[in-house]
C-alpha cells in the first residue's frame, strides 16, 4: 500500500524536476501517446567520465497501467 505522505512529497519534486527539465517532461509526454504495448522504451545514462549505461525494457500492459496512474497521480494527464 502507498503511504499517502510519501504521494503528497513526490508531487511537489515532480514539479522542481518539471521547471528544472522541461524538454525531458515534454518528450515523455509526446512519446508517450505513441507507447503501446509491445514498445521499446531504452535509457542511457553517460556518467561525466565517459562511460555509458544502457538498458530497455518492452513494454507491456501492467507498465501502461501504471504510467496512467502516475499521470493521474501527478496531474499531468493527456
Amino acid at each position: 500500500m502507498l503511504n499517502p505522505m510519501a504521494l503528497m512529497q513526490l508531487r511537489p519534486l515532480f514539479e522542481a524536476f518539471r521547471e528544472r527539465h522541461p524538454r525531458f517532461v515534454q518528450f515523455f509526454g509526446y512519446a508517450g501517446k505513441d507507447m503501446k504495448e509491445g514498445s521499446v522504451l531504452e535509457i542511457s545514462v553517460t556518467a561525466p567520465d565517459g562511460k555509458k549505461t544502457v538498458t530497455n525494457i518492452r513494454v507491456s500492459e501492467e507498465d501502461l497501467a501504471l504510467v496512467e496512474q502516475l499521470r493521474q497521480l501527478l496531474g499531468t494527464a493527456s
